[in-house]
């Protein structure tokens, strides 16, 4: 992992995230640090992972429906400081 403090990767232009999958840009207390793009391809998620992604699978697509329909949209109830999309998505999950 590499340092450093190159306005290049350190400025306000450059988001941090992945370019490419070729390296990541991860800035932790004001230094920007240049890793290599992890390889998840050995991973095995757990069975309560692919429950949990599932859900929150089926919680987007809840969300979806209403944000596209205007009745729905109109009339949703909305958390305070959120979104009709966010709000969906909790009232989903049951948050």
């Amino acid at each position: 992992m590499a340092k450093t403090n190159n306005p290049l990767f350190t400025g306000y232009k450059l988001s941090s995230g992945a370019s490419d999958k070729q390296f990541i840009v991860k800035r932790r207390k004001g230094i920007a640090s240049i890793c290599k793009y992890p390889d998840m391809s050995n991973v095995i998620p757990s069975a309560s992972q692919k429950t949990e992604r599932s859900r929150f699978a089926a919680a987007i697509k809840y969300a979806k429906s209403i944000v596209h329909d205007p009745v729905l949209k109109a009339s949703y109830k909305r958390r305070p400081g959120s979104s009709v999309y966010h709000s969906a998505i909790k009232d989903f999950l049951g948050c």
